[in-house]
């Protein structure tokens, strides 16, 4: 009570600009709010809980009062409300001074009030946080429409982080519009027939010669294409900045002119030049002679970029072009076919010229399929895997187009497959045939091929080659001969627990399932994973139990040989894992005994 009615003291006007039933509900969560941050143990989310509540709070008020026309006290309201914003991230940016996380939350949703002493806090605080200087200088520009303020913040930012790319993009980018905003506003006196004697306009600012300024100073500083394409990018939302464009495309050019991006951006920029011509009623046909001259350009460009550049990066930015451009819908089959002969004309040339990633064959290949050029996706494979002898995923690639169109090498690809490559990785290839040979060849070929996979693969990777065999041997031969398979299997480890599984689990489905069987599954499950492994340990137990319908005789003498198996070799055992056993084996006993 002493607690909530200073509460109320704290909020002057809320009986009237609230109804009773909102007042209780105010007064209620403000009260929760406020204890937790009165605790010995403080949380940083407790404060921002709080301050958000005090701001949607604010907002409430706001809207209430503007729906019924009541201003009494609001500006007592709103200060004490403002107070209070301020003193709870006083208090949580003097306890966490490092938290970023509690300043970005304030100024997110109290960017309104008072926030220039808020920023320069944030900033004596995180000075080596580029982001919190864009964030200031933008609200300095955008909302207190200040750009020499904005301007100061850029330049002390750029003195803690001289090389930072995202300040000078974010620094250019407000020279520009404050040049924009300064020739609007001459436009407007203008056209009013105003003095401008007074306002002193600067042609340079109006021509952007202050970003121009930056963009050399940050050339000089920050190198790679990314910069100069980001700057680029910026320039071109302005009308006026087509020199600046020029000399940035111009340093681009000669800074990089063996990057595959700077070829890559000026062969793509063909597009967008013929975009911008000056558009006049056109039929369907004058739209696809367009497009496809346009597209010409641009691979006219990344022949030239390829022979200047001949690299594989630069092979990847040429297909990569053409891909997207013959995935585009177009209702012209011409154009279509077009594109389709381009982008298998790049790809050959990038083959023969051993310049090709590895990683674009399975594209090449399956471009090749749609196309039912079945006969070249075979040599294509065959030459990949000849380029690339040592790749898993190449012969892999390989064995999956054979299998598709139904070769009849696949069996001898397979065998120069695991010839070529070393054992270990091979587990996909060797999971690939003997699933190809399940649906092909006879029971004993794939038997027989399963028993030479776990001797071809290593250790690690026969162990899911073991799970595989297994569940085969039960789809095929039954139960009979699956535990056949299971004890010739145990005698080689390593194991999987879900190796284990899959043999209880099988036992179960067992019309007569035996528990002298199924105990067999769980010892030998317990000598390889339960001995060190309390939570499996009781896994097994309860599978166990709920397996065999136990009776609770052989429900206790589980419990009893669980528990000293455990002790023979990890000691005696702790509360915990003797309660869990107990328990577990006592339920059992119990539900049985129903």
């Amino acid at each position: 009570p002493r607690e909530r009615g200073r509460l109320c003291g704290a909020r002057p006007g809320l009986p009237r600009s609230l109804t009773s039933l909102s007042r209780r509900a105010v007064l209620r969560k403000a009260s929760a709010l406020e204890y937790k941050i009165q605790r010995r143990a403080l949380r940083k989310e407790d404060f921002i809980n709080y301050i958000q509540y005090e701001i949607n709070l604010l907002e409430l008020i706001k809207k209430r009062r503007a729906r019924i026309g009541y201003s009494f006290k609001k500006d007592e309201i709103e200060n004490s409300i403002l107070h209070r914003v301020h003193s709870l991230f006083n208090r949580a940016t003097g306890k966490w001074k490092v938290s970023l996380f509690i300043c970005t939350d304030r100024l997110q949703n109290n960017a309104k009030h008072q926030l220039s002493k808020v920023f320069s806090t944030m900033l004596a605080i995180h000075s080596n946080k580029p982001a919190l200087w864009i964030m200031a200088a933008k609200w300095e520009m955008e909302t207190q429409l200040s750009s020499e303020s904005a301007r100061h913040l850029f330049l002390r930012a750029l003195r803690f982080h001289p090389e930072c790319s995202k300040l000078y993009q974010e620094y250019f980018r407000m020279e520009l519009m404050h040049a924009e905003k300064q020739r609007k506003e001459k436009k407007e006196f203008e056209q009013a027939k105003m003095d401008l004697g007074e306002f002193n306009y600067s042609e340079e600012i109006l021509n952007g010669e202050m970003a121009r300024i930056i963009y050399r100073d940050a050339a000089q500083k920050i190198k790679g294409v990314e910069f100069h394409l980001a700057v680029l990018s910026i320039a071109k939302l302005f009308d006026f900045t087509q020199d600046l464009q020029k000399e940035i495309l111009e340093s681009l050019q000669t800074k990089y002119a063996d990057d595959p991006l700077m070829w890559d951006y000026m062969a793509r920029r063909e597009l967008e030049l013929g975009s911008l011509q000056s558009t006049e009623p056109t039929t369907k046909q004058m739209k696809v002679s367009e497009m496809t001259q346009r597209e010409e350009r641009c691979c006219a460009v990344f022949e030239e970029a390829v022979g200047a550049v001949p690299t594989e990066d630069m092979w990847k930015c040429y297909i990569t072009f053409c891909l997207e451009r013959c995935k585009r819908k177009t209702n012209s089959e011409e154009l279509k076919q077009k594109r389709l002969q381009r982008t298998l004309s790049v790809f050959n040339k990038a083959h023969e010229s051993s310049l090709l990633p590895e990683a674009l064959y399975k594209q090449w290949l399956q471009l090749l399929l749609e196309s039912n050029l079945f006969e070249k996706a075979m040599e294509v494979a065959e030459a990949a895997t000849e380029r690339f002898s040592l790749s898993v995923e190449t012969w892999q690639m390989r064995l999956q187009v054979l299998i598709q169109l139904k070769s009849d090498s696949v069996t001898q690809c397979f065998e120069e497959a695991v010839k070529h490559v070393k054992s270990k990785g091979t587990l996909p290839l060797w999971a690939l045939w003997v699933e190809w040979s399940e649906g092909t060849n006879s029971k004993e070929d794939t038997d027989a091929l399963y028993q030479r996979s776990l001797c071809a693969t290593t250790p690690a990777e026969s162990v899911t080659m073991k799970e595989m065999y297994l569940d085969w041997t039960y789809r095929i031969g039954g139960y009979k001969k699956v535990k056949r398979v299971f004890t010739s299997l145990c005698e080689n480890r390593p194991f999987s627990l879900d190796f284990f599984r899959k043999m209880i689990q099988i036992e179960k489905e067992q019309e007569s399932c035996k528990m002298l069987h199924l105990r067999e599954y769980y010892e030998r499950a317990l000598r390889e994973f339960g001995s060190t492994d309390s939570g499996k340990r009781i896994l097994f137990i309860y599978s166990f139990i709920q397996g065999a319908k136990s009776s609770p005789r052989q429900t206790r003498k589980l419990w009893e040989h669980s528990l000293a198996s455990y002790e023979d070799v990890a000691g005696r055992p702790g509360g915990r894992v003797y309660f869990q056993i107990h328990f577990t084996a006592n339920w059992t006993f119990m539900k049985n005994y129903k």
